[in-house]
């Protein structure tokens, strides 16, 4: 506690200096850590091989790939971002000029979880740099391995006044939360974030909530079903389905439906087929209570193909589950492993029905090539984000806003989002000298009809 409390102290006065704030310290701040993931890149992906088993092919795009593109983006853009924004004064206001500046919090926290830890760590703090932010990282305890070589980079490439990382378990979360912070960036479950979201209150800290929740993937009549099963299957199970906006559950009408279950079956034995096998490179589920816990989830429903797991390595195969009812106990919570239950439908309108009346999801995914049934979907159901025709890609861009909505989060980032989730927006008049007008000033008398014309 008194560490974390000197941490903050010494960070405090670092900010008070002022120097984050310059333009050419932020960039340089930026390639440093830009060189530094490049340096440890071999070091990050042997971390996430034994964390989670990931191959470095997968390690690679979804977590690394994408930290170095986030840094290129935002240092590109930067300078235009700092610039203070004009915008319009109304004539009430005249002779006046508005402005919107972009100024940092000061020291903000970071809670990353274990499913990437390495992105999910790094990208927030990309923008919280950019923003001129002093920063507290703090990740999982589950991903120890890539948590040590996070601590370990961090340590290199900046001082702890500036940049530090805290390890270790709950008992490190709570002494961080206790603190006072300027802003808190949050990634993880619902249970964890509505904790972080009170302590937050204590000061009134505002705060960014990236949670899950489960996501629907509907597939119609019209799809396209060999490309609708392929990148289904590799959205569902890139990561072994540990992924915060993959596809939770499938929505199928019942016409295409056993053609879809067949199509996806092809699709997971050429791309999973040793999934199970000594040398695969399948990720493994992160530790043995959530392994068990997917494990009990397996048992609603009929398995269509899969089911079957490794206790050894915490490994399960890729499972599609039919026969599932809204009620069943795998429709209850965020799965955030390899199986995927399935629900038909014959009627669009109603199972959006069924969707609406559940908490609102990260993602939604939909299948389609009918027209209508897109912009019903897209304007009447309300979710972070997601894809036509496409599963999970659109939180790999920089130019789209990465975020939940109600019980899935608050506040999005990634690219200039970030910028602005770490940035205060500060409204700026600055008025004439040359000109006072009068009419503001009391006593009124009949001036009620001359500011009618103005405000109206």
């Amino acid at each position: 506690m008194s560490d974390i409390k000197t941490i903050i102290k010494k960070q405090r006065e670092f900010y008070a200096t002022n120097v984050t704030k310059d333009y050419h310290f932020r960039r340089e701040q930026l390639s440093k850590l830009r060189q530094a993931v490049k340096k440890h890149e071999e070091e990050i992906l042997e971390a996430l091989n034994k964390d989670l088993n990931k191959s470095r092919y997968e390690a690679y795009m979804t977590e690394i790939g994408m930290v170095l593109e986030e840094i290129r983006f935002v240092s590109k853009h930067l300078k235009k971002w700092m610039k203070p924004k004009r915008v319009k004064t109304p004539l009430t206001q005249f002779p006046a000029k508005s402005s919107i500046y972009s100024e940092p919090y000061g020291v903000v926290l970071i809670m990353s979880p274990w499913n990437y830890p390495f992105q999910l760590s790094i990208e927030p703090l990309i923008g919280a740099l950019a923003a001129g932010n002093c920063a507290i990282i703090k990740p999982s305890n589950y991903s120890f391995y890539t948590s040590q070589v996070i601590a370990k980079m961090i340590e290199e490439v900046f001082d702890p006044a500036y940049v530090t990382t805290v390890l270790g378990g709950r008992e490190a979360n709570q002494d961080l939360l206790e603190q006072e912070f300027d802003y808190i960036f949050f990634t993880g479950g619902v249970n964890v974030g509505k904790v972080v979201m009170a302590s937050a209150a204590k000061y009134l800290t505002p705060i960014s909530l990236e949670l899950g929740g489960k996501s629907p993937c509907i597939v119609d009549a019209t799809a396209n079903i060999d490309l609708a099963a392929r990148r289904i299957v590799w959205g569902k199970f890139v990561n072994a389905g540990q992924t915060c906006v993959a596809p939770d559950y499938l929505l199928v009408h019942k016409s295409v439906k056993d053609e879809l279950f067949k199509a996806m079956k092809r699709y997971v034995d050429k791309f999973h087929a040793d999934a199970l096998s000594e040398k695969s490179t399948f990720p493994k589920i992160i530790n043995e209570k959530h392994f068990a816990r997917l494990l009990g989830l397996m048992e609603d429903g009929e398995i269509v193909f899969g089911g079957k797991s490794d206790a050894k390595t915490n490994r399960i195969e890729p499972t599609l589950i039919d026969k599932v009812d809204w009620e069943s106990p795998v429709m209850q919570e965020e799965l955030f492993g390899p199986i995927m239950p399935a629900i038909t439908f014959s009627d669009l309108n109603e199972v959006l029905k069924k969707v609406q009346e559940r908490p609102k999801p990260l993602a939604l995914y939909l299948f389609t090539t009918c027209k209508e049934n897109e912009e019903f979907v897209l304007k009447n159901v309300s979710f972070g984000g997601g894809c036509v025709n496409d599963t999970i890609v659109h939180l790999a861009t920089s130019y789209l806003p990465f975020g939940g909505v109600g019980g899935s989060g608050m506040g999005s980032y990634h690219g200039k989002a970030s910028f602005d989730t770490f940035s205060h927006k500060k409204s700026i008049m600055k008025k004439s000298l040359l000109l006072d007008i009068p009419l503001r000033y009391p006593p009124y008398k009949e001036n009620l009809s001359i500011i009618k014309k103005f405000m109206k």
